[in-house]
């Protein structure tokens, strides 16, 4: 990393974020302002009238924000860190290359705070990262050790009338807790003190680069935190240096439940926690319900024992864990007893968990799916077919509108209806409803007392006003 410059030197230069909505570069831009930096920024969303009030926000933050017409890049000096996904024709990039500023991606950014804090903790995985994330962000700050988190996802537990975009918590700069992304292969930048890994399964990569990426991850991990109920994840733990093992089922893992000890419910569970370090049990009463939260919040409370952490101060934190945004977040249920909910669920494994967690208690479920872009589509459309033809049972119905597009170059030959028609041929139900709007007045057409309306999809903030608007509606 020793092309990049050193923390005291970027902190020095004014940035300017190209996307500084978008749920990766929001609170790196929090972070640095908060650490005294000056910050601009464009963003397409807030040129196209999306989600005003978020950027109402930053602006009363003091952040300057631009059209996305180069306006903004105005010096040599600025700092540029835009997506790896931003073609060069975007305005500001073809401005910063005339002017000849230094350009960094969101993950060489976040590495370099990363890496030169004291301690990195990181969190990586397939499904669970943000949630993870933002635990063990609520279970240091409880246990007094003020850290700095950065998060992709608004953070409930941090969020206040002035702080309404919470996805990132500026604290001490000796201990950074970040989730780590695989998709890009960014992961590799990333050399952790304590490093988590919930699973591994398909996602923007094949199998092979994923176990070659994460395998690497946990060898440069001082500490490593594998879940040892995923036989993927299992299988690189003979890359750690040192680890500690988490799992609902497994036994030999270090933090565990103790069997038979899980009350869940609708909406939050119970279970009974074991550090096998020396046989403690400790009672969790966890606020989100399903499983996969259960999973999550193991591995929040192993990655806090990684950090020192005494297992009962995590678990007792865990308590008061108010969740994160879109996060299998209840937006409310209507007077005729129809629930709405609006979640990220995006990959199989993430879609499959929110519709186990739906499936597991009374009602028909009608899930809506918007693809975050044509190339993931592509690349994961088959086994996301197959998760709800599998998961939902024949009184269940999922419908897609097509792929969100900003714009840009990219093959929009393979859309929606190739989902829907693998849907149905693997013996489930599926609509193709092209406009996203119409989608909605299906949905109203199709709901009735007792239901579950599930909002899926991520990359879009619109989503969340779209659950809003359909319970009202409802």
């Amino acid at each position: 990393m020793s092309e990049f410059p050193r923390p005291d030197e970027l902190l020095a230069r004014p940035f300017f974020f190209v996307g500084i909505g978008g749920s990766g570069m929001l609170p790196l831009a929090q972070i640095l302002k908060g650490r005294g930096a000056r910050v601009a920024g464009s963003d397409r969303s807030r040129d196209q009238g999306r989600t005003p009030e978020k950027f109402a926000a930053l602006e009363r933050d003091g952040f300057a924000l631009y059209p996305q017409d180069g306006s903004g890049v105005v010096s040599a000096d600025q700092i540029v860190v835009a997506s790896t996904a931003v073609e060069d024709s975007v305005p500001e990039i073809a401005r910063a290359n005339e002017l000849g500023c230094l350009r960094l991606t969101r993950a060489q950014l976040n590495s370099i705070l990363f890496n030169t804090s004291g301690a990195g903790i990181a969190v990586a995985g397939t499904s669970g990262k943000s949630t993870v994330t933002g635990m063990l962000g609520w279970i240091l700050h409880a246990a007094g050790r003020e850290p700095t988190i950065m998060n992709g996802a608004v953070m409930k537990n941090f969020v206040t009338p002035a702080r309404p975009n919470a996805s990132a918590v500026v604290g001490e700069e000796t201990l950074y807790v970040s989730e780590v992304d695989e998709s890009d292969g960014s992961i590799a930048l990333y050399r952790p003190a304590v490093g988590v890994l919930l699973n591994v399964s398909l996602d923007h990569m094949g199998m092979d680069e994923l176990r070659a990426l994460f395998g690497e991850y946990l060898a440069r991990s001082r500490i490593a935190v594998v879940n040892a109920d995923d036989v993927e994840a299992l299988s690189l733990l003979r890359h750690a240096k040192e680890a500690i093992t988490f799992a609902i089922d497994e036994p030999r893992a270090q933090i565990g439940v103790v069997p038979g000890s899980v009350a869940e419910g609708p909406v939050r569970q119970a279970a009974l926690i074991v550090d096998r370090h020396d046989g403690s049990e400790h009672p969790l009463r966890l606020p989100l319900p399903g499983r996969h939260n259960l999973a999550n919040a193991l591995a929040a409370i192993a990655g806090a024992a990684a950090a020192g952490i005494p297992v009962a101060t995590a678990v007792a934190a865990l308590g008061d864990f108010a969740g994160l945004a879109r996060r299998f977040e209840i937006v409310g249920t209507s007077a005729s007893g129809i629930t709405v909910i609006d979640d990220f669920g995006h990959n199989p494994e993430k879609c499959a968990a929110t519709l186990r967690t739906l499936k597991g208690h009374q009602g028909r479920v009608i899930a809506f799916f918007q693809p975050h872009g044509y190339g993931p589509l592509r690349q994961m459309g088959t086994e996301l077919a197959e998760t709800f033809a599998r998961e939902l049972g024949p009184d269940d119905i999922t419908l897609l509108c097509d792929p969100v597009y900003f714009g840009g170059t990219v093959d929009r030959s393979e859309g929606s209806e190739r989902i829907v028609a693998l849907i149905e041929g693997a013996g489930g139900r599926g609509e193709h409803i092209p406009v996203r709007e119409a989608v909605a007045d299906r949905i109203v057409e199709l709901a009735r007392p007792g239901d579950r309306i599930v909002v899926m999809g991520a990359r879009d903030d619109t989503l969340s006003i779209f659950a809003r608007d359909l319970l009202a509606r409802l």
